[in-house]
C-alpha cells in the first residue's frame, strides 16, 4: 500500500440528455483483464508504476477505462469525441514518462489534438465540423508524460460558465447525484475521473474552471499560478495569464506529477516563472512547516454562504489547528465586489472576441450561440477601451492587496462554493432576459443597461453561488479546492487555498498533510 492509501501492485434516456456521442461497439468483455474496483481504487503513479512492472499492459488498461466509459456514459453524458482507434494506436507503441499507458481525458476546450474535432462547446463550431490543426503545447506535454488519450469531454460553450449544460450536447450529470450539476466549466473531465473512467483529465480555468468542479465531484483541483503551465503554440495567453490549463485528479501526488511534466515557458511566453525549488511531486510528501493560515466563510460578494460550506471550513480550521498551524480569520483589503465585477466586464469581453472568432471561421449567424453567450458577448461589446483598461487597472491592484496580504498569511482558506451543488438549468439565464438584452442592442441602448447596473446584476446572477474562485483569476495567484469532508446529504464539500504568486510547491506540501490526516481515495460514489 503506497502513501495516501494508492495501492501499487440502447442509451438510457434521461430527459435533459440530447445529445450522446455514437461509440464505437462494445470491447469484448473477455478482452478486459483488470479488475474495475481495482482499476479505480489505484491513481494514476501506481497504474502506470503496474505498466512499467510488465504487471498489465496499456491496452488492459484502456480497455478496462473504456468499459467503464460505455457503462457509465449514458447516465452521465461527458464525452463529447470519443477516440478509441487513436487511443488502440497509441497503446501499441512503447510508453515513457510518469503516466506511461495510463488513460486519460482532454476537455474540448483549448487542448487541441491535431486531425481530432474541436468544438470548444459550441453548437456552431459543430455544425461546421471544426477540427484542430495542431497539437496545443499543453497537450503535447501530456503525450509527452505518457498518457492514452481516449477522447474529449464536454464544457459549456466557450466555458463562459460554472455549470456544464451547453446546448450542443446536454447536460452532464454529477456522480455523486444524477440531478444536480458537475460545476463547470471543466464537468466533463470532473464526472468522468469522479465515474472512475480515468484517474486524471485535462481542465482548465478561467475563473474556477477546475476548482469549482473539483468541489463538485469531490475531487482535487489546483489552478496553477500565471505562466506556470503554456497556453500555445497559437496564443501566449488568455485573459491576461488569468486563465491555466492543468488536471483534474483523485490524489494530490498525480497533480503535482503532472504539474512537474508540463510546467515551464515556451516559445513567446509572457510570464515566465521560477523554476521550484524540488519536484513538485516531492513536495507532496515533504513538510509544510508551521503555517499562518487566514480563514473567512463569509461571502467576498456580501451575498448568503450556505451552513454546509461553512461547517467544511470550521472543520477545516480544527484539522489544521490540530496539525499545529497557526489559524486566524482574516481577509485581504479587497473591495470584493468591485473586483468581481471588473472580472466579469474582462469576461464579456473575452466573450465577444470568441464569438466574433467563430463567426468568422464558421459563417454561422447569431443562432449560433447560446443565449448566456449572447448576453456577454453584448455587455462586453458595449464597452469602452478606457473601462476595458480600468477593469484590467483594478485586477493588477488586487494582485498588490494579495502580495501584502501574504506577508502577515502564508495561505487564505475559504470555502470553495458559498451553496452545494445545485439541480441543472438552475443557474440558466431565462430566455426572455437574453431576449430583451438582444431588443436593447439593436436599439443601440446597451450602455443604458450597464449605467442600470446591468453588470452588477450579471455578478449577483452568475457569481452567487461561486464567489470565492475567480480572485485567484484574476491577480494570476495559485489556488486549490481539497475534497476533506461531505455534507450531510452525501454530496462532496470542497475548501479552497490560495496562496503567493510562484507558491504551488507551498499549496502542494499542504495538501499532501491534509490527505494523509483526513484521507478521501476511500470514497465513491456509488454509480
Amino acid at each position: 500500500m503506497a502513501r495516501n492509501g494508492y495501492q501499487t501492485g440502447s442509451i438510457v434516456s434521461h430527459g435533459w440528455v440530447r445529445w450522446v456521442p455514437k461509440m464505437p461497439d462494445l470491447i469484448n468483455e473477455q478482452d478486459v483483464s483488470v479488475n474495475f474496483e481495482e482499476y479505480r481504487r489505484l491513481d494514476g503513479l501506481a497504474l502506470a508504476d503496474l505498466v512499467r512492472s510488465g504487471q498489465v499492459s496499456a491496452e488492459e488498461l484502456l480497455n478496462t477505462a473504456w468499459a467503464r466509459l460505455e457503462a457509465v456514459n449514458p447516465k452521465l453524458n461527458f464525452l463529447v469525441t470519443p477516440l478509441r482507434e487513436r487511443a488502440l494506436q497509441q497503446v501499441k507503441r512503447p510508453h515513457s514518462g510518469p503516466f506511461a499507458g495510463v488513460p486519460f481525458l482532454t476537455k474540448d476546450l483549448f487542448q487541441d489534438i491535431a486531425g481530432v474535432p474541436n468544438y470548444n462547446g459550441c453548437r456552431a463550431m459543430r455544425q461546421a465540423g471544426h477540427v484542430a490543426s495542431e497539437t496545443g503545447t499543453i497537450t503535447q506535454r501530456w503525450l509527452n508524460a505518457g498518457v492514452v488519450l481516449m477522447g474529449t469531454t464536454a464544457t459549456p460553450e466557450f466555458g463562459s460558465k460554472g455549470v456544464t449544460e451547453p446546448a450542443v450536447s446536454g447536460v452532464t450529470a454529477n456522480p455523486w447525484n444524477l440531478a444536480v450539476t458537475t460545476g463547470g466549466s471543466s464537468g466533463g473531465s470532473a464526472a468522468a475521473v469522479a465515474a472512475g473512467v480515468v484517474p486524471l483529465a485535462g481542465a482548465n480555468d478561467g475563473g474556477g474552471s477546475i476548482r469549482i468542479p473539483a468541489a463538485c465531484c469531490g475531487l482535487f483541483g489546483l489552478k496553477p499560478g500565471r505562466g506556470r503551465n503554456p497556453w500555445g503554440p497559437q496564443l501566449s495567453e488568455y485573459m491576461h495569464g488569468g486563465v491555466m490549463t492543468h488536471v483534474l485528479t483523485r490524489s494530490v501526488r498525480d497533480s503535482a506529477a503532472m504539474l512537474d511534466a508540463t510546467h515551464g515557458p515556451e516559445v513567446g511566453s509572457l510570464t515566465v516563472l521560477a523554476p521550484p525549488e524540488r519536484p513538485f511531486l516531492a513536495e507532496v510528501s515533504g513538510p509544510p512547516g508551521t503555517l499562518r493560515v487566514a480563514f473567512s466563510t463569509r461571502s467576498p460578494l456580501g451575498l448568503g454562504v450556505d451552513p454546509s460550506a461553512v461547517a467544511s471550513v470550521e472543520r477545516t480550521v480544527a484539522l489544521l489547528k490540530d496539525l499545529g498551524h497557526t489559524v486566524e480569520e482574516a481577509q485581504p483589503d479587497i473591495d470584493f465586489f468591485d473586483a468581481a465585477r471588473r472580472f466579469m466586464m474582462l469576461w464579456c469581453v473575452q466573450v465577444g472576441q470568441f464569438v466574433r472568432e467563430v463567426k468568422k471561421q464558421t459563417a454561422c449567424g447569431w443562432a449560433g450561440f447560446e443565449p448566456d453567450t449572447r448576453s456577454m458577448c453584448l455587455l462586453g461589446q458595449a464597452l469602452t477601451a478606457a473601462e476595458y483598461l480600468d477593469a484590467h487597472t483594478v485586477a493588477k491592484a488586487c494582485t498588490m492587496a494579495m502580495g501584502h496580504f501574504f506577508e502577515q498569511h502564508d495561505v487564505w482558506l475559504t470555502p470553495t462554493l458559498a451553496t452545494p451543488p445545485g439541480a441543472h438549468g438552475s443557474t440558466a439565464v431565462p430566455a426572455w432576459q437574453g431576449a430583451a438584452l438582444k431588443a436593447v442592442a439593436t436599439m443601440g441602448l446597451t450602455r443604458a443597461v450597464i449605467r442600470a447596473g446591468g453588470f452588477d446584476q450579471l455578478v449577483r446572477d452568475n457569481m452567487a453561488w461561486l464567489p470565492f474562485t475567480q480572485l485567484a483569476n484574476l491577480t494570476g495567484l495559485p489556488a486549490m479546492s481539497v475534497p476533506l469532508f461531505t455534507s450531510q446529504d452525501g454530496l462532496p464539500s470542497g475548501v479552497h487555498f490560495m496562496g503567493p504568486m510562484g507558491q504551488e510547491g507551498l499549496l502542494f506540501r499542504l495538501a499532501g498533510q491534509l490527505e494523509q490526516a483526513q484521507p478521501w481515495a476511500h470514497r465513491f460514489p456509488a454509480l
